[in-house]
C-alpha cells in the first residue's frame, strides 16, 4: 500500500495521488479551491473531545495515540476502503496540524498500514 501524509498547506503534487483530508474541523483558512482534496472524511478526524484534550501537546501524544487508534477501531468500514484505494493507487493522508510527527495523519496512516 502506498500512504502517505502531507500538510495541506503545502502545495498539492501531481504524484500525491488520491488526497484524503483528515481533519474534523476544516483547516483554517484554506479555500476549497486551493485544498484540492479528493475527499473530506470528517469521520477520520478525532473525536471534539480528544482533539481539545491533546492541543498538540507532544507530551500527551503517546496517549492520544492510544484513545485515538481505540476511536479508529469503530470505523473499520471506512479504513478498509482507504486501504483498498491505497492497493490501487498513492493516498496522501492531508492533515492541518503544524507538528508533522505528533498528528491523527501519522496515528492513521500507521493504523492503515497495519503498524498500530
Amino acid at each position: 500500500m502506498d500512504i502517505r501524509i502531507k500538510r495541506i498547506y503545502e502545495e498539492p503534487a501531481r504524484d500525491d495521488g488520491f488526497r484524503l483530508l483528515v481533519d474534523r474541523v476544516w483547516p483554517r483558512g484554506m479555500t476549497k479551491e486551493h485544498a484540492h482534496v479528493d475527499e473530506w472524511n470528517k469521520e477520520f478526524g478525532p473525536s471534539t473531545e480528544l482533539r481539545k484534550w491533546f492541543g498538540h501537546l507532544p507530551e500527551r501524544y503517546p496517549e492520544f495515540k492510544k484513545r485515538y487508534e481505540k476511536e479508529l477501531k469503530t470505523k473499520a468500514t471506512d479504513l478498509d476502503k482507504v486501504r483498498a484505494l491505497a492497493r490501487k493507487q498513492r493516498v496522501t493522508l492531508v492533515y492541518s496540524a503544524h507538528d508533522e510527527a505528533h498528528n491523527q495523519a501519522v496515528v492513521l496512516r500507521g493504523v492503515l498500514l497495519g503498524n498500530d
